[in-house]
């Protein structure tokens, strides 16, 4: 993806949840408008894969964040939030490097708060917590050996997507 195409998806997501928190919303339809009339044209695929994307589900009530809704109302929410981690790190992670009890990430610029919070989200064992800057995550662990493991999963989910660097 170029980064005109991120930001510009950056931008649209950023919105989706500003509106979302606003105020209850019904309909796909309903958002398209109101993210008309803050100047984002959005398809409405495009807006599903949002939605789908930033964890939303739709209830009888309107969008909520996936995980707001009871657990048992969604038996496949864990492996939803897998899959979209999945997607997330194959689209937005650069490089995965452990250091020490910390696992580093890279991301491009202005991504690394999606990418963390699918991090998040998904529950990966061995991670005490994450901070995410602009374009850097770096997610705590209680020991180094932690770290690896949680580096080696991490990596996993981006094999074959490009050519890896070689590690030290």
């Amino acid at each position: 993806m170029n980064t005109h195409a991120a930001s510009s998806a950056l931008r649209r997501r950023d919105e989706i949840l500003r509106v979302l928190r606003d105020g209850a919303v019904r309909s796909q339809e309903e958002l398209q408008q109101r993210l008309a009339r803050r100047g984002i044209d959005v398809a409405q695929p495009t807006l599903s894969r949002d939605l789908k994307d930033l964890g939303f589900a739709k209830t009888a009530s309107g969008y909520v964040v996936l995980g707001e809704e009871s657990a048992a109302a969604d038996p496949g929410r864990e492996a939803h939030l897998r899959e979209r981690l999945e997607r997330t790190l194959r689209e937005w992670v650069l490089d995965v490097a452990s250091a020490g009890t910390l696992v580093v990430l890279k991301t491009p610029p202005a991504t690394a708060n999606t990418v963390a919070r699918a991090i998040d989200e998904a529950g990966l064992e061995g991670m005490a917590g994450s901070v995410a800057g602009d374009d850097t995550i770096f997610l705590a662990t209680p020991s180094p050996a932690a770290a690896a493991k949680l580096a080696r999963l991490l990596e996993t989910s981006l094999a074959g997507r490009r050519p890896r660097r070689p590690r030290p």
